[in-house]
């Protein structure tokens, strides 16, 4: 998990960590200070940008290729990301369909939804 700071939360917070069980000692997470700093350390990844503005939804997208770093790209739950950076990369914007009278989803079933998207596209490396 790569977090861009300033975050909205403290990964330290009781409550954080009591929703993440026993679980956060296998999260490998990695902090930036910007989201070009995440952009130019992993210059050959490829980057999903996860917006309700997308015209593709995220099951068009091919995730398949286990060589590479698939990074998907969240914004803040109320705000989402920045209207320049999803307009500089429209082709690479994708969407969950959702009821139109619903404004956002929760980010961590955001999260989750794509990430078995992508590992059901890989084959579950890794699962049982």
């Amino acid at each position: 998990m790569h977090l861009i700071r300033p975050l909205g939360f403290s990964t330290d917070d009781k409550m954080l960590k009591r929703a993440g069980l026993d679980y956060w000692e296998h999260v490998d997470i990695h902090y930036h200070d910007s989201l070009q700093e995440l952009f130019d350390r992993y210059s050959e990844g490829e980057f999903y940008y996860i917006t309700k503005f997308g015209t593709k939804t995220y099951t068009t997208f091919d995730f398949s290729d286990i060589e590479k770093d698939h990074f998907f790209v969240f914004g803040q739950e109320t705000k989402g990301l920045p209207r320049e950076l999803i307009d500089a990369n429209l082709d690479r914007c994708l969407r969950i369909p959702m009821n139109e009278n619903i404004r956002s989803l929760n980010l961590s079933n955001t999260a989750a939804i794509l990430m078995y998207e992508a590992l059901r596209q890989q084959n579950y490396p890794g699962l049982k």
